[in-house]
């Protein structure tokens, strides 16, 4: 399924979400009003490859707890990510087969290229 998870407060998701101009396809899930499943992060690890790439560093929580001193192995990112919605990096998009995680300019135009390829 087409899937596009944001955070409703977060206006580089909704600037993004407008660029990408979304097709009718693709479901808008808010990952604060529902979290992310413990099958849906496992079909998003399968899509990414890791779950280190799904994991923002950017994270309140992140700073707060000292994360970046600890070394966190893959069922360290695993558990985070399904402890609290802030851990996941912002926008993800499920679309076609292909993922497309955050923000960079990089990615927001592989993920244009792929929703309007028409």
């Amino acid at each position: 399924m087409n899937t596009f998870y944001y955070l409703s407060t977060c206006d580089t998701c909704h600037r993004i979400m407008q660029a990408l101009n979304l097709p009718n396809s693709v479901q808008l899930r808010e990952i604060k009003g529902q979290p992310l499943s413990k099958t849906e992060l496992m079909q998003l690890y399968k899509l990414s490859g890791s779950y280190e790439a799904l994991f923002s560093k950017r994270a309140r929580l992140y700073k707060e707890r000292n994360l970046k001193e600890a070394d966190l192995q893959e069922n360290d990112f695993k558990s985070l990510l399904l402890e609290h919605y802030t851990f996941l990096k912002r926008p993800v998009l499920v679309f076609d087969g292909e993922i497309f995680i955050g923000n960079s300019k990089k990615t927001v135009e592989a993920a244009s290229k792929a929703v309007n390829k028409d």
